[in-house]
């Protein structure tokens, strides 16, 4: 492996790709319903405007109360990333680090200056090779790394918080909208045309937030969690060999401690 490795130093180790796992998922199920609503005849009557203000504004609205507008707003681009998100291989990253750590222990730390540049798609090592080529302590380079990661960790998990509690209002909402329908609906049992439409917000409200809950909120909550260890784990490799090279260590020692990082079954042999 550390044959195919060689010249390895600057190879990316990030590539944007598709989830489709998330879009087979989520268009997946919404075509089952769809399909369901068709074959059980008229799917328009399934589309309720009043009900879908309940729920979706009051979602919106009541989550809001839990975090902050800006908190709110940035965990919609969640869905994109979800969509289309970056992968990091952690046997790839492994495999470039240890080549970096090879290269700074045969020609020094500043040789490291050349491939720096080449790292545009790995921002954290980037940062933190770009600490260490410009002399900071390796002790130095980690705390601060470690800040760093500790940092983008939080704001992943307040993104996944937010969808977290939306998938808990959301079915809250059709329950509050499904209250309203019924009231409206006993207050008007002499009109017999009143009733149909606010029996249809009573159901609908609690459709749409079922819907809503359960094939959005929560499953893109728990794909971001996902994501989030993954990119973690990486960065974690990343922070290791920027530490192990500014302390000047030997590059196997950096070998045993990426190893204990990865999985038994996904572990390198660098060095042998």
């Amino acid at each position: 492996m550390a044959e195919n490795a060689q010249g390895s130093e600057s190879s990316p180790g990030k590539k944007s790709a598709v989830d489709y796992a998330t879009i087979f998922g989520l268009l997946g199920g919404f075509a089952l319903i769809a399909m369901a609503l068709y074959m059980g005849g008229s799917p328009k009557s399934f589309i309720d405007i009043p009900s879908i203000l309940i729920v979706i504004g009051g979602t919106f609205a009541v989550t809001s109360i839990c975090f902050s507008i800006g908190e709110v707003f940035r965990a919609q681009t969640v869905v994109v990333h979800a969509l289309i998100y970056s992968t990091r291989d952690p046997v790839q990253a492994a495999i470039q680090v240890l080549a970096l750590a090879k290269a700074a222990r045969k020609r020094g730390v500043l040789a490291l200056q050349s491939i720096i540049p080449q790292l545009n798609n790995d921002k954290f090592l980037q940062k933190g090779l770009m600490m260490i080529v410009d002399g900071m302590p390796g002790e130095e380079v980690e705390r601060l790394l470690q800040h760093e990661l500790r940092a983008t960790s939080n704001r992943h998990f307040k993104s996944a918080n937010v969808l977290r509690k939306s998938a808990e209002v959301s079915p809250a909402m059709g329950l509050i909208g499904t209250l309203i329908g019924l009231v409206q609906m006993l207050g008007n049992l002499d009109d017999p045309k009143s009733i149909g439409p606010a029996m249809a917000v009573a159901l609908l409200t609690t459709f749409y937030g079922a819907v809503l809950s359960n094939m959005v909120f929560a499953p893109l909550a728990s794909k971001l969690d996902r994501n989030s260890k993954e990119e973690a784990l990486v960065n974690t490799l990343y922070l290791m060999a920027a530490a192990s090279i500014g302390k000047q260590e030997n590059p196997r020692r950096l070998e045993m401690l990426v190893n204990s990082l990865l999985p038994p079954n996904r572990r390198i042999r660098y060095f042998d």
